[in-house]
């Protein structure tokens, strides 16, 4: 059940998994969950099973998407992009369309509503929600630079599964 990537790019799409509501700590601070741990390392389980190894992680430098990042793409080359944080669609395609041309594989760690209205954006899929820790899996024949749609080859959820 691998994802195929030739003369394609790849790109993942995943929102961070369930974080923690500590009173007094700052909204960029919080961190994952037991649950959101655990989501994390299924996500990272899944991946894998879907054959896809990314080349560049553009991550939100709030705790809870590094720490899911750390977890989902152990050894993965994580570039922090503060954009990230509060983006809507169209700054998260503005990004990805500075991306690196080189890579094949770019995987996107940030958070709702950016996320899943990107997802919407890409595909036009009208789906119900991308819950902490669900994530897409987009394959384009744009270059990063023109990316403008895509056909969306899986989608996970840990609350589906």
């Amino acid at each position: 059940m691998g994802v195929e990537v030739s003369g394609t790019r790849t790109l993942v799409v995943l929102r961070h998994a369930k974080a923690a509501h500590v009173p007094g700590l700052a909204d960029r601070e919080r961190p994952l969950t037991d649950r959101g741990r655990r989501d994390a390392d299924r996500v990272a389980r899944t991946l894998t099973d879907l054959g896809v190894q990314p080349d560049l992680v553009l991550c939100s430098p709030s705790v809870r998407t590094r720490q899911t990042a750390e977890l989902a793409l152990p050894g993965a080359d994580v570039v922090y992009e503060s954009e990230i944080y509060e983006a809507y669609a169209d700054e998260l395609l503005a990004l990805l369309r500075r991306g690196d041309p080189e890579a094949r594989t770019l995987v996107l760690v940030g958070h709702n509503p950016g996320v899943h209205e990107l997802v919407q954006l890409l595909t036009t899929r009208d789906d119900e929600g991308f819950p902490p820790g669900a994530f897409a899996v987009i394959e384009t024949d744009d270059e990063w630079s023109g990316l403008d749609s895509g056909r969306a080859v899986a989608r996970w959820s840990p609350k589906e599964q």
